[in-house]
């Protein structure tokens, strides 16, 4: 069975372009994003690889640490982080800081489940599976918090899951929940287990639509 919303985040050790980490330690207690890619040198991964350096201070800001894992080894790595900082440089600074997994064997995409069973020809020259376009938000506890995947043909859309990394940070700290197509700033739903009396200390602005549907606005930085 793969993993779900709510598991622990298996652990492991890994080969990164900087250096060995173990996994649980490296996240320490910051946030993780745990992203994949079918493999070096591809021209969908490329150009997602460089708008995620691009955007590393808007995840920096949020206590995000990124890693990328492709089925390479560290020489193809390195030498892919050279065209993807090339190819960024068109649309601003693009600097690869983030550590990419070596995963040769496959074994860390067999233990998050992240192999392609539909794709017939996603695979390499000895017909091993790359993997699909899956992303991991994993919290501070460890605990997987979303996965997403997307077909190797379909680059993912970062602009969502840095919304997604806002909501859950909310959630989290505020009791409340989001709604439909929310972003930073917009009104929130107060959560279900937060009375109308409790709601009117720590919303004073909350409006009920529904008995089951109350909005607040909500300043966060």
């Amino acid at each position: 069975m793969g993993l779900r919303l709510g598991d622990t985040a298996p652990d492991f050790e890994a080969e990164t372009t900087k250096g060995p980490i173990k996994f649980h330690e490296w996240i320490g207690d910051s946030w993780a994003i745990l992203f994949s890619h079918p493999g070096d040198f591809t021209p969908v991964c490329t150009t997602e690889l460089a708008e995620v350096a691009r955007r590393a201070p808007d995840f920096e800001k949020r206590n995000v640490k990124l890693i990328g894992i492709s089925a390479n080894g560290l020489d193809d790595h390195h030498k892919w982080v050279q065209d993807i900082n090339d190819w960024g440089s068109q649309f601003g600074p693009t600097d690869v800081q983030f550590p990419i997994i070596a995963d040769a064997d496959r074994k860390i995409s067999t233990l998050y489940d992240m192999l392609d069973y539909q794709d017939a020809t996603n695979r390499d020259n000895k017909g091993l599976p790359f993997t699909i376009r899956t992303v991991f938000i994993i919290d501070p506890k460890k605990t997987i918090r979303l996965t997403i995947s997307y077909p190797a043909s379909t680059g993912r859309n970062f602009d969502e899951i840095l919304r997604v990394v806002d909501s859950l940070q909310i959630g989290d700290k505020y009791r409340v929940t989001t709604p439909v197509n929310w972003k930073k700033g917009d009104d929130v739903i107060v959560h279900p287990t937060v009375s109308n009396e409790e709601a009117k200390t720590l919303f004073p602005e909350f409006k009920i639509h529904k008995p089951y549907l109350r909005t607040t606005p909500l300043k966060v930085e």
